[in-house]
């Protein structure tokens, strides 16, 4: 009989992930490397090649041990460990509909749990931080007119990286109800309100001739599109500038992300609801705004305030009055 396991992961990329769901090349990248790994980790357990593996062979003690080997052999970080889980679950959940025949292995593999790490606070800068950066571009130059409105963009609407380089000048509206339009992860669209200074910003830059044939928003000086090590590296060299004048900036690692973080921390500053931003940011959950409540200490310090003094009377602690409440009471 014909082994479906290699026609299976071909339907499982270029069907359900290509097609039915419609996924960015960069979950396809990611679904693919953890693919590489866990396959060529099989070949080293059972001396099968790729090709000649069957679908039993990837059953739940397999996964297990094949994570336990990202975890000591790579030591990879609880998010790559969990992405790597992410990958295998979504292949699995495409076999529950493709071979329900083996429905017993898919199950035992879908209840593989993923890894819980320590999530660090958000970094973010504050509003001098953000003013200094800004500084730092020569506008003088065309260069330093288009590093100014990259980063005033970047901080003032939160896109990402990936969004902003790939902005070109027909995404942006000027004038009454100015917005940017861009495409986010997984190819979702969406559309972002600009301010009035970013709007005036915007339209001085794109009344300036454009460099080259391309259309990009923020050309090389070759009028191509600019890479994401690119702007990193700009970034950088702003930053650096910036620290000469603001001394707090030399304590920060400040990258394209810090900037999206900083963008929504200015709109909780500023009372916008979580679900707002979580909207304005393009994020799948609303789970995905909760680190920047956590890190905003006027929220917490505002939480503090309605909290009664301890000098009022109160119930109290309980106290477990049962040896089984006891023992757990003091885990």
């Amino acid at each position: 009989m014909t082994n479906p396991l290699p026609r299976l992961i071909e339907r499982f990329f270029g069907q359900r992930l290509a097609r039915q769901r419609n996924v960015s090349p960069h979950t396809i990248a990611s679904y693919r490397d953890t693919f590489k790994l866990l396959l060529k980790f099989a070949h080293r357990r059972t001396g099968k090649y790729p090709s000649a593996l069957r679908l039993e062979d990837l059953d739940a003690e397999l996964i297990v041990a094949f994570l336990d080997d990202l975890d000591s052999g790579r030591h990879a970080s609880p998010a790559t460990y969990n992405l790597r889980l992410t990958a295998i679950r979504g292949f699995f959940r495409f076999l529950a509909f493709e071979e329900p025949a083996y429905s017993g292995q898919i199950q035992r593999v879908l209840a593989i749990p993923g890894k819980i790490g320590s999530k660090r606070e958000v970094q973010f800068l504050l509003r001098n931080e953000i003013e200094a950066i800004l500084s730092a571009p020569d506008r003088r130059t065309w260069v330093g007119r288009r590093d100014y409105v990259l980063l005033l963009t970047a901080v003032q609407t939160g896109m990402r990286l990936s969004e902003l380089v790939g902005l070109d000048r027909s995404a942006v509206t000027i004038g009454t109800g100015a917005h940017i339009r861009c495409f986010g992860k997984g190819r979702k669209e969406r559309t972002t309100p600009i301010t009035r200074m970013l709007n005036a910003t915007l339209k001085a830059w794109l009344d300036e001739p454009p460099v080259g044939n391309g259309n990009a928003l923020f050309p090389t000086v070759h009028g191509g599109q600019m890479s994401p090590d690119a702007v990193q590296y700009l970034l950088a060299k702003y930053v650096l500038a910036a620290s000469k004048g603001c001394l707090s900036l030399r304590s920060k690692r400040v990258s394209p992300h810090v900037l999206r973080h900083s963008a929504a921390m200015e709109l909780l500053d500023a009372g916008v609801d979580s679900t707002v931003i979580s909207l304005w940011l393009g994020h799948e959950s609303t789970r995905s705004t909760q680190p920047y409540l956590h890190a905003h200490l006027a929220i917490k310090e505002a939480a503090l305030a309605k909290i009664d003094p301890f000098d009022k009377q109160s119930p109290g602690r309980f106290r477990a009055g049962d040896e089984l409440l006891a023992f757990l009471d003091k885990l």
